[in-house]
């Protein structure tokens, strides 16, 4: 071939690469998701929690229809069913009611599912225990810290596995945290009630912690009853921590969180630095993008559960289809890498707001769909006797944009423990 042909060939090719370039990115700007103001009618929360939280002579506010702007789910895309997956064995969904404890009914459904897988046993664990020693404990902090740590229903999943360490836990039969007949719990007033008080700790500077916690543990009593301190199981009488010890046989330091974000540094173990984390737990492990999902893609499909957390106020998450998927029109697909996730995590359109138990999972189109098991109100908008009451289905790319921590056995990382700098 002589240089003039081959000069002429090789301008050839470049065009043509920088035209596929260019047709490319065309492709990408046209965008194939839709989205449209859809109105939102009054749901299970305010249809059903929210009823059962009043007496009969209260007047139930049900808020009126509102438009909101989401994405339109083609339903024909979604793999929504429940035999569409490869799933594990879990108890069924569990309303949280009015309470803003998804961490603790997320991660106790989790340890449930763990403890069955290790040993066959099918049990219920009582959220509310946890949630009751959870408030002594940030009462506690509040004094010890004289007024400058949060207080709130918030809290993440490593908070189950610590107070399991330090309080043990019971099953649901001993302690549901429900009185007067209400099959929902509610703690609106009880949290405002605790609130008002260590205000007024605090303006007092009355730090004295056992009249701060005898205090708080009245309030708790009040609205959610006393702990037994014993209890009977198959005949034998436990504590909460013979309990965990003896009959659970369930070892809180067996399970480790998966963190990924670019403000600390990656492979190394760091504080989730959110508001929920509000005693600053700093042993997450903070791994790369890739290494969240193929840990996260392993462990399910190794037979392990999976307590997972981060955001769930997109547009392209449906209480209508269950579904959560992200838009082309917010960001396709190719784009999704550590740079994105972090700056929906900085600018705030990312927040750590509820925590779920993934359970299962299928292909569909090249991609992994998640079977998200959950008790919030807004996947139980739908019909109440479908097997598919209290789940959704999590696109791969919504997981790997919005979601920021997963809880896993470290059996399913252990290789992956073993690369961190101690």
């Amino acid at each position: 071939m002589n240089i003039k042909k081959r000069f002429y060939m090789n301008i050839k090719k470049r065009f043509s690469v920088a035209m596929l370039s260019c047709l490319s990115l065309i492709l990408l700007a046209q965008n194939k998701d839709k989205a449209d103001f859809i109105e939102q009618q009054p749901g299970f929360f305010q249809t059903v929690i929210m009823k059962d939280a009043h007496t009969v002579s209260d007047s139930l506010n049900i808020q009126p229809v509102h438009k909101k702007f989401i994405m339109v789910q083609d339903t024909s895309l979604i793999p929504g069913k429940l035999g569409n997956y490869q799933s594990y064995w879990r108890n069924p969904p569990v309303s949280q009611g009015n309470t803003g404890t998804c961490w603790c009914f997320s991660t106790t459904s989790f340890i449930e599912s763990e403890i069955y897988r290790s040993s066959h046993k099918a049990l219920r664990i009582s959220e509310m225990y946890t949630v009751y020693c959870e408030y002594i404990e940030k009462a506690r902090k509040f004094v010890e810290k004289h007024g400058e740590s949060a207080f709130s229903d918030g809290s993440e999943s490593n908070a189950v596995t610590r107070i399991i360490r330090k309080y043990g836990a019971m099953p649901w039969s001993a302690y549901t945290g429900l009185i007067e007949g209400r099959k929902f719990n509610n703690h609106e007033a009880m949290l405002n009630e605790m609130d008002s008080y260590l205000k007024a700790v605090k303006a007092n500077h009355s730090w004295n912690e056992e009249w701060v916690l005898g205090t708080i543990k009245h309030i708790l009593n009040q609205y959610m009853g006393e702990p037994p301190t014993h209890f009977i199981v198959d005949g034998k009488e436990y504590s909460p921590l013979t309990y965990v010890k003896d009959y659970l046989k369930f070892n809180p330091d067996d399970y480790v969180d998966i963190l990924s974000y670019e403000q600390q540094p990656f492979w190394k173990r760091v504080e989730y630095e959110v508001p929920d984390n509000w005693w600053h737990n700093s042993d997450y492990y903070n791994v790369p993008l890739d290494v969240f999902m193929e840990i996260l893609k392993k462990s399910i499909r190794n037979g392990f559960t999976i307590a997972i957390g981060g955001d769930v106020s997109e547009p392209g998450f449906s209480g209508i289809t269950q579904a959560a998927m992200i838009p082309d029109w917010d960001i396709p697909s190719l784009y999704i890498n550590d740079d994105a996730r972090q700056f929906r995590f900085t600018n705030e359109s990312t927040t750590d707001d509820h925590g779920m138990h993934l359970v299962g999972y299928c292909q569909r189109n090249g991609k992994d769909w998640y079977l998200i098991k959950d008790s919030s109100a807004g996947s139980r908008n739908n019909n109440p006797n479908a097997p598919e009451f209290g789940y959704y289905f999590f696109q791969e790319d919504y997981v790997k944009l919005k979601m920021m921590t997963l809880m896993v056995h470290k059996d399913a990382v252990k290789d992956l423990l073993a690369r961190f700098i101690q």
